[in-house]
């Protein structure tokens, strides 16, 4: 009888065929259950928001910061009185939007702390690398481009 030491221990398809035929096959070749252990692993959600994974340096909590952070602007942002349009939807009206975005997030991180507020330097830096990340899945659809005269 053959027994398979490894997982990844590779059997010939003659072996099995020849099990097959003799009748030997559920012998030599048990199919095994998966323990509830493996079951449940497969089951349970991977990453940070699985409440059984602990983030070692509070990744987690700092996200949940940056996105309260983000709402909060909302309620700042500069907008006409009645109208949802932003500085940023003009900005990517022009096609600027990516390389506005980026370099927000540089000036934030390079006056890290100049200010004495170097958490809120982070959160905003994140704010423009999470816009920029959403600038850049964008497609673009240019038909024509734009001029300015």
């Amino acid at each position: 009888m053959l027994t398979l030491t490894k997982k990844f221990d590779m059997i010939n398809s003659w072996s099995l065929a020849g099990s097959f035929l003799d009748g030997t096959l559920d012998d030599e070749y048990p199919i095994m259950d998966k323990s509830e252990e493996e079951v449940q692993s497969e089951q349970t959600p991977m990453g940070i928001d699985n409440p059984k994974v602990t983030c070692k340096y509070g990744e987690d909590e700092i996200l949940n910061m940056a996105k309260d952070y983000i709402t909060g602007t909302y309620r700042g942002h500069y907008t006409t009185k009645g109208s949802n349009i932003q500085t940023l939807d003009l900005i990517e009206s022009v096609g600027d939007a990516e390389a506005f975005c980026r370099s927000n997030a540089i000036k934030y991180l390079s006056r890290y702390d100049k200010k004495g507020f170097p958490k809120k330097d982070i959160l905003k830096a994140v704010h423009y690398c999470v816009l920029l990340y959403h600038f850049t899945s964008k497609p673009v659809d240019i038909i024509e481009p734009y001029e300015t005269f």
